[in-house]
């Protein structure tokens, strides 16, 4: 993510968190070597690896897993989405939460076509969640689940070892009983699980950087617009980058190369006059002289793909040399 490149101040230590646990499954040994990075930065990190569990504990089993340190201090939890990106507002949610004293607060967000999502619907003025419905084709809210939670560790209670999911068997019964409440963000807000929104979800974050942290930014000769460089990546001379362009550690970016609105990971290196819009290249990958690639071109991690070549709209999986172009949208296996 983006938000990995930033040395901004975290919202969640700036909220009171210490202590973040993560759920995860696949490619877990390379999520837990990135937040150990983060670890450093006041947060105490645990992570939950659950390789089996995970495939038939949907949302609701990494709590069930996790009860035992959720439970140590009585204090609520946050829980998040890994796929979504926001301005993410810990301490608002921390006082609403407080506030309505009950057992659990979603966040949600407004979209201009509600009939497309699963909607919330709550009191105006008190955000007691009624009822959820899924794509009403009659308005009754143009609210929806944003993924971000707050919660009492009586929640957990609710939650056994078995395959549940959190939205459609524990948010009714608690909405039900009046312990569940909706809290309206205020800002951006995007999914980021398919590559198009992940550009664009960088994008509005780089945007939002601007209005709060502009000092993360890079300016200067070469830069245009909202650009993210991480302090050890290296740039050459005459190249144009931006706007929209995070470069992650350890990334070479060679002499005449343009960047915009592109995402490239750590230890990446893009050969002299080089040509990219609107792609993501993974960690450790090698884009050669004169390569032009735009339309979410995807490179996985270790990708190699030669001098001369033209990539439109390709996803390419890890480990693979393009020898060749690849002229109309196409996923290189």
């Amino acid at each position: 993510s983006p938000l990995c490149l930033c040395r901004a101040p975290s919202p969640l230590c700036s909220a009171g968190v210490n202590h973040v646990i993560l759920a995860v499954s696949y490619m877990s040994d390379m999520l837990e070597k990135e937040m150990k990075e983060q670890e450093k930065r006041v947060l105490i990190l645990s992570l939950s690896v659950h390789l089996d569990l995970f495939l038939v504990l949907p949302t609701a089993g990494p709590l069930a897993l996790a009860r035992e340190l959720l439970t140590e201090n009585a204090e609520p939890f946050f829980v998040l989405n890994s796929d979504v990106i926001c301005d993410f507002p810990f301490e608002h949610m921390v006082r609403f939460h407080k506030h309505h004293g009950k057992e659990g607060t979603i966040v949600v967000t407004k979209v201009e076509e509600p009939s497309k999502y699963g909607v919330v619907v709550y009191e105006a003025e008190t955000g007691q969640i009624q009822r959820f419905m899924e794509k009403p084709q009659v308005f009754v809210s143009n609210k929806i689940n944003s993924g971000l939670y707050i919660f009492c560790p009586s929640i957990l209670d609710r939650i056994q070892l078995r395959p549940t999911s959190i939205e459609k068997e524990i948010f009714p019964a608690m909405a039900q009983e009046g312990h569940l409440f909706a809290m309206e963000l205020q800002g951006f807000w995007m999914d980021i699980g398919q590559p198009k929104d992940f550009l664009t979800g960088m994008c509005l974050y780089l945007q939002s950087l601007r209005q709060k942290h502009p000092e993360c930014l890079r300016a200067g000769p070469g830069f245009v617009g909202n650009v993210l460089v991480d302090p050890t990546a290296k740039i050459g001379e005459n190249c144009s980058i931006g706007p929209n362009v995070t470069l992650g550690p350890g990334v070479t970016v060679e002499d005449g190369v343009r960047i915009k609105r592109c995402t490239v990971m750590k230890g990446s290196r893009l050969h002299s006059h080089s040509w990219l819009e609107s792609s993501i290249v993974g960690w450790s990958s090698s884009v050669g002289q004169w390569v032009r690639m735009e339309n979410v071109t995807v490179l996985g991690e270790d990708v190699i793909v030669n001098d001369e070549l033209y990539l439109n709209g390709a996803n390419v999986l890890p480990h693979k040399c393009i020898s060749e172009s690849v002229p109309e949208p196409k996923i290189i296996m």
